[in-house]
């Protein structure tokens, strides 16, 4: 039924021989975006307020309200039967339903650079490089609550330095800082005239967020 209204389109086939589909376009991802936004953040506020939390990254390059926001209003939305599918494509898929900017942006998520694939980059239409914004690319790792033996209780609890102690965490960190990093300069060289900044996010459960810059 997807297929047929033009909210998917076909896109191959798997190793199996599966029919593959996909998002036809930007403006249907943005349909998509914007409804997932509408059913994880009903209050029109609330929706305002993570706005807002976008407009701080990428007009001044502050993700720290962006990621408070994730984990003090998105990450109550999921419930504890929502870890048997908890992975980083959630925790990207929270950040993009905020970040999606199709005016100043083209957005692409596992975007193809130098053979590799960056989780979330945010490139300044090319009618739109006269705007002071940021250009975005966010590498996310997750790590899960099994792995480090914790209850969400517990990791609620834990202090940011406890947090980025953790040795799960600081290994995820150097696998996402190494990545971003290595992805910007594919990105620099590609376009040359970027104004890019560069994140790495790794969310512990759906409990807690750690970022640095790169």
């Amino acid at each position: 039924m997807l297929y047929y209204f033009g909210v998917l389109t076909f896109a191959g086939k798997t190793e199996q021989l599966k029919l593959r589909l996909k998002v036809p376009n930007l403006v249907m991802r943005g349909l998509y975006v914007e409804r997932l936004q509408q059913l994880l953040l009903p209050e029109p506020a609330m929706r305002d307020e993570g706005r807002l939390t976008a407009e701080n990254l990428y007009m001044y390059g502050d993700i720290q309200p962006l990621c408070d926001f994730v984990e003090q209003r998105y990450f109550k939305v999921f419930h504890t039967r929502d870890y048997r599918w908890a992975n980083e494509l959630t925790v990207k898929t929270a950040f993009l339903t905020l970040l999606y900017n199709d005016i100043l942006y083209v957005m692409d998520s596992e975007k193809e650079i130098s053979r590799r694939y960056a989780d979330l980059t945010m490139i300044r239409r090319s009618d739109m490089r006269q705007v002071k914004v940021y250009d975005i690319l966010i590498e996310f790792k997750f790590v899960p609550l099994s792995e480090v033996k914790l209850s969400g209780v517990k990791a609620r609890k834990l202090s940011a330095k406890a947090l980025q102690a953790m040795p799960a965490m600081k290994e995820k960190m150097a696998d996402a800082i190494t990545q971003v990093t290595a992805y910007g300069t594919a990105l620099d060289t590609k376009y040359g005239d970027l104004n890019l900044r560069r994140y790495a996010v790794v969310s512990l459960g759906y409990e807690r967020i750690w970022w640095q810059a790169a």
